[in-house]
């Protein structure tokens, strides 16, 4: 579960006319500088909702042992790992490539497909991240020989 859907899980609770406070006070969680201080923040935010959306914070709680792994990354690379909306939008070019092709005629073929489709959706990539270069530094001190 990515960040994205825990939120819109927890809004679907909350009615249209609190909504824009409460998610001012959600963001309060996972902007947090670490866990410890997201949890804080989780702990006053149910406590401020509960009356009003008791059901609104109770995934929070229940699922923190896999919203905290998140805050030992950089508040930088929170940002992109926020959402899956990258990753959505690859498998969604995937599909639409290779929507023709049913059946492949092999593992090397179906491989090669993808390199290519890659290439080419990746081509069209031209935005970069802010601080990319502070990021990609991060990743590979965290993930040392993987990138």
């Amino acid at each position: 579960m990515t960040l994205t859907h825990q939120i819109r899980n927890t809004l679907k609770y909350v009615s249209d006319k609190g909504r824009k406070e409460f998610a001012r006070d959600l963001k309060r969680i996972y902007t947090a500088p670490n866990e410890k201080a997201g949890y804080d923040q989780m702990l006053e935010v149910s406590e401020k909702w509960e009356k009003k959306y008791p059901a609104a914070m109770k995934s929070w709680k229940s699922n923190w042992d896999v919203i905290c792994p998140f805050f030992k990354y950089s508040e930088e690379l929170r940002k992109i790992m926020y959402t899956t909306n990258t990753i959505e939008s690859l498998n969604s070019s995937y599909r639409r490539i290779n929507k023709s092709r049913t059946v492949f005629p092999g593992d090397q073929s179906l491989l090669k497909s993808i390199y290519l489709a890659t290439v080419k959706i990746t081509s069209k990539w031209t935005m970069r991240y802010k601080n990319w270069g502070l990021i990609l530094g991060q990743l590979q001190i965290m993930f040392e020989g993987r990138i």
